[in-house]
């Protein structure tokens, strides 16, 4: 494993010492913060019209669900700038031909990549909580759906950071690594949403009927096996292509 550390260690060092990393950060934070004020604001503006007196409206489905979903649409977004280089870079330039003729197993390089991106997804989210933390402070929303919310975030993220390393696996050229993710998921995404297609093969393949249980407060096994599968499924997918070319 200390490979994948080494390698870990590098990605990291690569994201941070270029304003890539900072560019992610800010365009997330800023766009997930207006939405959030957004929110706030509607929910404020309701809270104060005399027709909501005898039933005030729900800081929950108003503000946090709406955040968690909103977020949920950026990764679409921010998944594929954060994956593009990962691999596409690397068989672009003389470091790739050295990285993947080292005798370091070709699943400790796509787990250390893969880590690294994690790793800055994971900060992602850790900062998008400052909007929540402010809400909990000043208000009093429930806390389980901000728990089930952010796992759910998680795993998506999870899930999209694999198909997207995935994608970067195939080309050389960054772009075309971030349209292919981008892409892919935006398939994932919109098959089966629809209410007539949402029982059938296609509405469970689709990464937001599954989401919808996690921003309600809902933890179902079947929601966490789909997320677990589709990652290790796209580990597995860019395993075997770089595992292809290293036979060549």
């Amino acid at each position: 494993m200390k490979a994948v550390y080494a390698i870990l260690k590098r990605e990291l060092r690569s994201y941070f010492a270029s304003p890539t990393a900072y560019i992610i950060l800010l365009v997330f934070l800023v766009l997930s913060g207006i939405f959030f004020f957004v929110y706030l604001e509607t929910f404020l503006q309701l809270q104060n019209d005399p027709r909501y007196y005898q039933e005030a409206p729900n800081l929950n489905e108003m503000i946090i669900s709406l955040y968690f979903g909103t977020i949920n649409i950026l990764l679409l977004l921010m998944v594929p700038l954060i994956t593009m280089r990962l691999l596409a870079e690397e068989k672009k330039s003389f470091t790739g031909e050295m990285l993947f003729t080292s005798p370091v197993r070709t699943v400790y390089i796509v787990l250390g990549k893969y880590l690294a991106s994690l790793t800055l997804f994971v900060t992602m989210l850790c900062l998008s909580y400052v909007n929540v933390a402010m809400l909990q402070v000043y208000g009093n929303p429930d806390g389980g759906p901000i728990f089930t919310g952010y796992l759910g975030l998680f795993l998506v993220g999870a899930s999209f950071l694999s198909i997207g390393l995935f994608a970067s696996s195939l080309t050389e050229n960054q772009m075309i690594a971030a349209i292919i993710s981008f892409g892919t998921l935006l398939v994932f995404w919109v098959v089966g949403a629809s209410s007539e297609m949402s029982s059938s093969v296609a509405g469970y393949l689709s990464i937001i009927n599954h989401f919808e249980s996690f921003i309600n407060g809902v933890l179902e096994v079947r929601d966490i096996v789909y997320y677990v599968t589709l990652t290790l499924f796209g580990l597995f997918l860019t395993n075997t292509v770089l595992d292809s070319e290293r036979w060549r």
